[in-house]
């Protein structure tokens, strides 16, 4: 069979079942990037594969690569299934928002060590019996905003995206990109202190010490990644929580 092999670290971000025993998974790799690929099989019950080409499992894959889009699996096997994640709720709901995130805003094939670091390190904290606030909004946020900053789309958050003056910051432009000053702020929402802190921080903090806001605020947040993603990258997120 003509093509190359591939060897690769990854995480599997959607499998889908595909005709009567295959599946067809996006995978999120170390040294590649987005990847699409099949497991030919793999739904039989005495596959090779196991169970472990399921959403989460970061998994040291050998890849056919023919003529076709799709890489065809040879080998997978597990270097962290996160099982304390599956067996929790909130944490699987976390993961899921993190790789459909990861799905719709990362499609290049180049790698993006920073992104593909940042979603291994999130789904370690959601395995993690000891981070109990990992599942929580606060993580979810700084995760998207380091994941924004991974991208390329990190907002503007030290002077106004519209005329770059550093004071008066007070409210939020998608189109902008950024934070602006009361002068510039007609097409902006309002954005609070606490907001603007909350994103800075984030950015500059490790993800397992995510900063603390109200309620209020983390909506803010929410709806200014949001909206600068929809705006500059084209891609609209799932709910953060």
């Amino acid at each position: 069979m003509a093509g190359t092999t591939l060897k690769t670290e990854a995480v599997v971000l959607r499998s889908i079942r595909y005709g009567e025993a295959d599946r067809i998974l996006h995978l999120y790799s170390k040294t590649r990037g987005r990847i699409g690929a099949i497991a030919k099989g793999a739904r039989k019950p005495k596959s090779r594969f196991g169970g472990r080409l399921e959403p989460f499992f970061r998994l040291d894959l050998i890849l056919h690569e023919g003529r076709g889009e799709l890489l065809t699996v040879t080998n997978a096997s597990t270097a962290d299934g996160y099982p304390r994640l599956r067996a929790s709720g909130p944490a699987l709901n976390a993961g899921a928002r993190a790789c459909d995130a990861v799905l719709r805003l990362l499609d290049s094939t180049e790698p993006n060590p920073a992104a593909y670091n940042l979603l291994c390190r999130y789904l370690a904290l959601l395995d993690d019996p000891g981070a109990e606030r990992a599942s929580g909004l606060e993580t979810a946020l700084s995760f998207r905003l380091k994941l924004a900053l991974a991208a390329g789309f990190v907002p503007e958050l030290a002077s106004c995206a519209h005329c770059g003056e550093a004071e008066q910051l007070s409210g939020f432009s998608g189109a902008a990109g950024g934070v602006v000053c009361a002068s510039c702020e007609a097409a902006a929402f309002s954005l609070s202190e606490e907001a603007h802190r909350f994103m800075v921080e984030a950015i500059g903090s490790p993800l397992a010490e995510a900063p603390v806001a109200q309620e209020l605020a983390l909506r803010q947040v929410e709806r200014a990644v949001g909206e600068t993603l929809e705006h500059h990258a084209h891609v609209q997120l799932r709910a953060a929580a």
